[in-house]
């Protein structure tokens, strides 16, 4: 479920929708975007971080900086201790990200990000995510994060990901991706978080829709939402919508 392969590096642009605007583009897309071919499926990522939440202070941090990285546990639907999920180390630079992941049943992954137990062949991009957990000290389990997702890609022409993810939820109890994907709601109903996906220029169509919508770029992070509402008296939502 969801994309299989173990390295990417593209541009990634993210948009906060209501309702009416998600039913045009919609729209306006049919011609050119497809549901892939997993369709809909249900989200569940575990993301890490140090006791002084060093990582997701910095993806708060005002003004932006040019450099982020984050780890998760990321599993597709809720897993069993054999269902294979994955861990990724992803990193943003000027605006390109780059990811790593690793394959690896939810028992095994649970180990490795613990430090109990290693694969008995360490590939390269292993090699990187121990260096992460080596890194920084003390790193353990943050939050988890559910949604539901529908997943698009392009019919012809240039390849192009979208992402459509909605009823976002996220718990920081409870932290064991097998025990379920609840959590307290971080949007109020008929509000999405889209994400494009691109190597290369945005396609015509695409801007031009996304424009005549009034749909512009959003900075977004989940977990970096849920920290700041954690430390506020705000409302999740109240600060993106």
């Amino acid at each position: 479920m969801g994309e299989s392969s173990s390295i990417f590096e593209r541009i990634e642009k993210k948009y906060l929708l209501d309702e009416t605007q998600l039913r045009q583009f919609e729209k306006i897309m049919g011609p050119y975007m497809e549901l892939d071919e997993y369709g809909k499926y249900t989200v569940l990522s575990m993301y890490y971080d140090t006791p002084e939440h060093i990582l997701v202070r910095r993806s708060v941090q005002q003004p932006k900086p040019p450099y982020k990285e984050k780890l998760r546990l990321r599993s597709y639907g809720v897993p069993s201790d054999d269902t294979t999920c994955f861990v990724e180390l992803k990193k943003k630079y000027d605006g390109i990200v780059y990811k790593r992941r690793a394959a690896m049943p939810l028992r095994d992954a649970r180990r490795y990000l613990a430090g109990t137990w290693k694969p008995e062949k360490e590939t390269q991009i292993l090699k990187e995510i121990s260096y992460f957990l080596s890194f920084y000290k003390g790193i353990r389990p943050y939050v988890v994060v559910a949604y539901d997702r529908r997943a698009f890609s392009s019919k012809f022409g240039q390849p192009v990901r979208l992402t459509i993810d909605e009823r976002i939820r996220v718990r920081d109890t409870d932290l064991e991706l097998a025990h379920g994907d609840g959590g307290t709601p971080l949007l109020p109903p008929g509000h999405y978080i889209m994400e494009i996906k691109i190597e290369g220029a945005m396609p015509l169509w695409m801007s031009r829709a996304l424009s005549e919508l009034k749909i512009y770029p959003h900075s977004f992070s989940k977990v970096g939402t849920f920290y700041t509402v954690s430390n506020t008296a705000e409302e999740g939502w109240k600060l993106y919508v």
